[in-house]
C-alpha cells in the first residue's frame, strides 16, 4: 500500500521544484526526503525522480503518481471535512497558525468562546510567521492560518485556498518623549528621514514592506536595532533609541516613555483566515473564523490611537 505521507512528499516536490525546497516547506531535511523517495520508488517498482543538471526532476511515472497523489490527498481533507460536516457540530482537532500579534490580541478571547460555545473542539494555536503558517497549512499540519499583508504590499497565496478577512489593524508611529515632532496630532513618514529606526528583523515580510514604503517616500531608513516583539520595539522607543511603525493588534500596554502618533495617510496590514478549500465545509473553520471576527471587534480592530503611557492604544 501506499504510503500518504510519501506521497506527500512526492507531490511537494512537484509542487515547489525541488527536493531542498519541498524540504523546507515540509520542514524536514533533503535527506529525510530522499530518503522517503527511494522507499516511495521500491513500493512502486518504478523511477520517479531523474537527475536534471544538479538538480531532480519528475520522471513520466512521478508525475503521474504526484497527480494521483493531489487528488487522494484533497480526498483525505474532503472525508475529514463531510464526516465533521455530517455530525453538524465543531468537533475534534483544529489547528491553527498565527503571527505573534494576532496569537496575542486575538486569540485568548477568540480561543475562550470556542472553549465555551464548543466544547468537544480542541483547538492547539502555533505562533508563526505569515509564510511558514501557509507553508504548514499547505501541507496539512495546520488547518487554519491567521496571516497578514499591507495595503500597499500583498502576500501572495498559494493556489487551494480559501480566505476570509478579519478585519484591517491600523498601523501609527511610535516616538520617544522629547522627540521635537511628539505634539502633533498627525504625522507624515518623510518627516522622519533623519531619524533611527527600530524594525522588524531583516528577510521577514514586514521588515521588507517598510523598506518597500520608506522607500517609495525617498527615504533611505537608518536602521538602528531589529526586534521581532512589539514590546521590545516600544522599549527600545521609549529609551529614546530611535522611532518605529507600530499597528495596533497586540501593542498594550505601553511604556511610559513612547508616544504614539498617526500617520496622515492612513497605513493599514489586512488580516484575515486562510483554510484549505477541500476543508471548507468543516464547521470547525467556520465557527473558528467566526470567533476570530467577533474578537477583532471586541478590540475596535487594533484599537484606539492612545497618547502617553499605559493609557495609550
Amino acid at each position: 500500500m501506499l504510503s500518504l505521507e510519501r506521497l506527500r512528499i512526492l507531490h511537494a516536490i512537484d509542487t515547489y521544484g525541488s527536493v531542498s525546497a519541498a524540504a523546507d516547506v515540509l520542514n524536514v531535511t533533503t535527506s529525510a526526503v530522499s530518503q522517503q523517495m527511494a522507499k516511495l520508488e521500491r513500493e512502486t517498482g518504478q523511477s520517479l525522480l531523474g537527475r536534471n543538471g544538479r538538480g531532480v526532476r519528475l520522471t513520466d511515472a512521478g508525475r503521474l503518481l504526484s497527480g494521483h497523489a493531489e487528488r487522494i490527498l484533497s480526498l483525505v481533507e474532503l472525508a475529514h471535512a463531510d464526516l465533521e460536516a455530517h455530525r453538524g457540530a465543531a468537533v475534534g482537532e483544529l489547528r491553527a497558525g498565527a503571527f505573534p500579534t494576532a496569537v496575542r490580541g486575538l486569540f485568548p478571547a477568540a480561543l475562550g468562546t470556542l472553549r465555551a460555545e464548543h466544547p468537544q473542539l480542541r483547538t492547539v494555536v502555533h505562533e508563526l510567521e505569515p509564510h511558514e503558517s501557509l507553508a504548514r497549512l499547505t501541507r496539512g499540519d495546520v488547518d487554519l492560518a491567521v496571516v497578514l499583508d499591507w495595503y500597499n504590499k500583498p502576500l501572495s497565496l498559494p493556489g487551494g485556498l480559501a480566505k476570509a478577512p478579519l478585519f484591517d489593524d491600523i498601523v501609527d508611529v511610535a516616538l520617544p518623549l522629547g522627540h521635537p515632532l511628539e505634539d502633533r496630532a498627525e504625522i507624515e513618514l518623510d518627516e522622519l528621514a533623519d531619524d533611527d529606526w527600530i524594525a522588524w528583523p531583516d528577510g521577514g515580510f514586514c521588515h521588507e514592506w517598510l523598506l518597500f514604503t520608506l522607500r517609495g517616500k525617498g527615504i533611505e531608513p537608518r536602521v538602528a536595532h531589529h526586534a521581532e516583539e512589539h514590546a521590545t520595539v516600544l522599549a527600545l522607543v521609549a529609551a529614546g533609541l530611535g522611532v518605529a511603525v507600530m499597528p495596533r493588534l497586540g501593542r498594550d500596554p505601553m511604556p511610559a516613555g513612547a508616544r504614539i502618533i498617526p500617520v496622515r495617510h492612513t497605513m493599514q496590514r489586512h488580516v484575515y483566515a486562510v483554510w484549505r478549500e477541500d476543508a471548507d465545509r468543516r464547521p470547525a473553520i467556520r465557527v473558528a473564523v467566526d470567533a476570530l471576527r467577533a474578537s477583532a471587534r471586541a478590540h475596535g480592530a487594533g484599537g484606539a490611537v492612545g497618547t502617553h503611557g499605559a493609557g495609550g492604544a
